[in-house]
């Protein structure tokens, strides 16, 4: 895997202004190895930039010294991820070298059987849904409501990156996964992908799909997510705490992707920026910044970690994430707070942030599985 070279934010003049710039992230919260900032300009929080009314551009060629370059529209870059995205000021977003789409159906390799379902025909809202081989056709399964990751950016429940994850994980688990598509960002900024995911989590729990009525067993019902998609089970755990929610009884929390507009102690450098910088593309309307409370549960005014709506709770990170820091005190904050139910832990020496995903064959990729399988068990 690729990795940040290193971590360093400096003031820059630039054509008679100062912008602040980011020469290089560390592994920004995604499924994509390492990223690199290219000319970050990060907008005010309460004013972004895409918001306010680009500058006019003369039409007319002036000829530019050859020691400076010149912009070559108004639309600049502001965020870049080389390899992956590329985010404008206006807010327009181009997704670089997408993984493929695989079609649902049999998988011969783990002989599970996949179908894409339409929750919302108005919102796009969609799931596909995985049903492992049955050894006893008359016994009910858990349901897992699985929420990808991708920085609220990228990805789908069918690309390459996730069918090919959720297929082993239908198998060894012995169950059924709802495996989420929401609206992504920019062009749909948050909220949209919690209201999706609460959407469907309410979806899979009710039960009305033919599968879930026939297969699976809402009793079990169970949240899961790597990254970002972490970080919106965080968020339907607290929704789940109130008045109709669904009963969850166990959530599994893959490498979540929580941040704030300040360091914490042990966070390499430059990751609270990269984090702040998405956010703002990523949810313009937060108030706080990154430490909206669903960016940032552990901030001042956050809901009480004891609102969390199930029983039982498995965090797992990678131990060279730089999201390691976060991760760990979020899981003992969880631990220490009132909440009654059982909170597990799981680190993966020598891993970066969500490694599972592109070398799902590795040892350590292989024990977090199994984790995940134990836990959902019961075990």
């Amino acid at each position: 895997m690729m990795r940040a070279l290193c971590h360093k934010i400096r003031a820059i003049p630039y054509c008679h202004r100062t912008e602040l710039r980011i020469l290089s992230t560390p592994w920004i919260p995604a499924t994509w190895p390492g990223s690199i900032g290219y000319g970050i300009d990060f907008p005010s929080r309460k004013n972004p930039s895409y918001l306010r009314k680009p500058a006019s551009v003369s039409t007319k060629a002036t000829p530019a010294p050859s020691s400076m370059v010149m912009e070559p529209t108004a639309d600049e870059v502001a965020f870049e991820s080389p390899a992956h995205f590329r985010i404008y000021k206006s807010g327009k977003i181009e997704r670089l070298n997408r993984p493929p789409v695989l079609p649902a159906g049999l998988d011969e390799a783990t002989g599970v059987t996949s179908k894409d379902v339409v929750l919302d025909a108005e919102t796009g809202l969609s799931a596909r849904l995985y049903l492992p081989k049955l050894q006893e056709p008359s016994k009910k399964l858990p349901v897992v409501v699985y929420i990808h990751g991708g920085a609220f950016l990228l990805e789908s429940a069918d690309s390459a990156t996730y069918h090919t994850y959720v297929n082993p994980l239908a198998a060894a688990a012995g169950v059924l996964v709802v495996s989420v598509s929401y609206r992504l960002a920019p062009e749909h900024p948050l909220p949209a992908a919690y209201e999706d995911s609460w959407a469907a989590l309410r979806w899979a729990a009710s039960a009305q799909d033919e599968w879930i009525a026939e297969h699976g067993d809402v009793a079990r019902l169970f949240l899961a997510g790597d990254s970002a998609g972490a970080n919106i089970v965080h968020d339907m755990l607290l929704r789940a705490s109130g008045d109709g929610g669904p009963r969850v009884e166990g959530a599994i929390m893959l490498h979540p992707w929580f941040g704030g507009n300040t360091p914490i102690e042990g966070e390499p450098e430059g990751a609270s920026a990269a984090t702040v910088g998405l956010w703002t593309y990523a949810c313009p309307g937060a108030v706080g910044g990154a430490d909206d409370p669903r960016m940032n549960p552990l901030a001042p005014g956050a809901p009480a970690l004891e609102k969390l709506g199930c029983a039982r709770m498995l965090v797992c990170a990678g131990k060279k994430d730089p999201l390691y820091v976060r991760d760990r005190a979020y899981y003992e904050a969880v631990s220490a707070s009132a909440w009654p139910g059982d909170v597990d832990w799981l680190e993966s020496e020598e891993e970066e942030h969500v490694f599972f995903l592109p070398k799902p064959e590795c040892e350590n990729a292989k024990k977090l599985l199994d984790r995940v399988v134990a836990f959902i068990a019961g075990a």
